[in-house]
């Protein structure tokens, strides 16, 4: 061998496609939680919903994020259970057909797709609100070039999905290190300015009481506070929708699941116990009981704390956003490419690019849909797209109650074989489906008030006709592809039912070192 064959780098190829053609062992434990994490977008989700939960529940903010939690944690076991038996993409979609059959799947798998598409168009507006905010200010209220913005935001993202889950995951190491900064900072700084008395009037040292749940007076105020937090850390399912690109798809998803709502439960309990101790409680300036600071409390803080590097606070709210919209194209692109695999959607949907070994078609579908929400929303009203993002945690909870449930129901005849089983297959899931389901009733309830959101859609809260509309539209279209030939085999339980090998990859596929090291 020649000196320069000796020290040339070597060159490695991409994993063998297998199971539905998609890139196995490309992610490890680290990479994995990176995207769950970048899929919440910390940063803009903070700044999104702070405000209205110290509105909605006062001083017991920090305790209603820790009480928003244990739902997320719970349910996050129901997905590691069931991830361990079935990896496969499709997640709820295959969990909840093989648990309960064709019908609850199809719309299981709707509720995935159907938050991922609502949340794309607003995860674009604050990009390109965020973006002008930061370039000239001046630009940020002209709508059409906001929603242009947000539209060219979507088409670069959608290219990041489409060209390989590889550099996807990069990009995302470098976005999600700059949010974590501007976090760390924003904590360090005002908790600093707090102690040393330097923190503007209405400052207070942070108080154990905060973290008491019988403080709490309202229960319409807890509730209307949980279904806010929810949003906060939905997100990190997506760990398990790239399990066939993982590697020891089977383990890693899960720890990934249940380590990134933990990392989320620290991190936006210390940013609010933070903020609330800089800003205090108080109804004017800086208080956050103020409702002119409840849009983005980082943003009506950024200048008092970061000084002449406010525009940090900024970047890193844009950033946050834009992040998010790449993580959530992957798990609506990968839940119906295995409707589709599985006869549930037309066998386009099934397509794999053969190179990039992405699902193509999904990617582009999922893009070209979010962008035409996103722009017809935009066009009806401003206030119609704000009560889409509230209405979000009704998909939400309506998916992961469903998986919940699915794990209790799949495994429901080996539940007490083991003191594990019982916990983590029967008490933890059903616990955590049961506090969503309850959730979901009680938000249903409250959105019918006309006063429930930013606008009244015939006679009761838009808020409720969006969020309760898309999950019935939803029903329609599984009814209408019901009668179409390709979808026979779905709805009849011969593509996909509980004894059904799902189309994954094999165990003993050999899989490279993955891009974050394989750790």
């Amino acid at each position: 061998m020649s000196r320069n064959d000796a020290t040339a780098p070597v060159r490695r190829e991409p994993a063998p496609a297998s199971g539905k053609g998609l890139a196995a062992g490309t992610l490890g434990l680290f990479g994995s939680t990176v995207i769950g994490l970048a899929s919440t977008a910390p940063v803009y989700s903070l700044a999104a919903t702070l405000g209205f939960v110290v509105l909605a529940v006062g001083a017991q903010a920090p305790v209603v994020f820790v009480i928003a939690f244990i739902p997320m944690l719970l349910v996050a076991f129901a997905y590691r259970e069931l991830n361990r038996d079935i990896p496969d993409c499709g997640t709820t979609f295959t969990w909840a057909t093989k648990a309960f059959g064709p019908w609850a799947g199809w719309m299981g798998g709707w509720g995935v797709a159907v938050a991922g598409i609502v949340v794309l168009g607003n995860l674009a507006q604050i990009g390109g609100i965020y973006f002008w905010l930061l370039v000239a200010p001046d630009l940020a209220e002209n709508a059409l070039l906001v929603t242009l913005t947000g539209v060219v935001f979507i088409a670069l993202m959608e290219w990041v999905s489409y060209r390989g889950i590889e550099i996807g995951e990069k990009l995302q190491n470098v976005l999600l290190g700059f949010q974590y900064l501007a976090l760390i900072l924003f904590t360090v700084f005002t908790l600093w300015a707090v102690f040393d008395g330097s923190a503007p009037a209405g400052s207070t040292t942070p108080q154990a009481e905060w973290f008491n749940p019988f403080a709490l007076t309202s229960f319409s105020g807890l509730v209307e506070g949980v279904l806010l937090a929810l949003f906060i850390y939905w997100g990190w399912d997506t760990c398990l929708s790239l399990n066939e690109e993982t590697k020891d798809p089977k383990r890693i998803p899960g720890q990934a699941a249940v380590l990134t709502t933990i990392i989320l439960l620290v991190t936006y309990v210390g940013v609010a116990v933070a903020a609330m101790a800089y800003a205090g409680l108080g109804t004017e300036g800086f208080g956050l009981g103020n409702e002119g600071n409840a849009d983005d409390v980082f943003f009506a803080l950024k200048d008092a704390v970061f000084g002449p590097w406010a525009w940090l606070l900024v970047a890193a709210v844009m950033i946050s956003a834009i992040s998010s919209t790449q993580t959530t194209i992957l798990p609506t692109a990968r839940g119906t490419l295995a409707m589709a695999v599985y006869k549930a959607l037309p066998s386009r949907f099934a397509q794999v690019h053969p190179r990039f070994h992405t699902p193509s078609f999904s990617t582009l579908i999922m893009g070209i849909v979010a962008v035409a929400f996103y722009v017809g929303m935009t066009l009806v009203s401003s206030n119609i797209l704000n009560d889409t993002i509230l209405s979000l945690g009704l998909a939400i909870a309506f998916y992961y109650a469903i998986t919940g449930y699915a794990c209790v129901w799949y495994f429901r005849h080996d539940l007490f074989t083991s003191w594990r089983n019982a916990w983590m297959r029967f008490v933890f899931p059903l616990l955590g489906s049961l506090l969503l389901t309850a959730a979901f009733g009680f938000s249903v309830w409250d959105m019918l008030d006309p006063d429930y959101g930013y606008t009244v859609l015939f006679g009761v809260g838009g808020v409720f006709v969006v969020g309760v509309g898309s999950l019935l539209f939803g029903v329609l279209l599984m009814i209408v592809w019901s009668f179409f030939a390709g979808a026979k085999p779905f709805f009849r339980g011969e593509s996909l039912n509980r004894d059904t090998a799902v189309l994954v990859p094999d165990e003993d596929l050999p899989v490279i070192r993955s891009v974050d090291g394989g750790i």
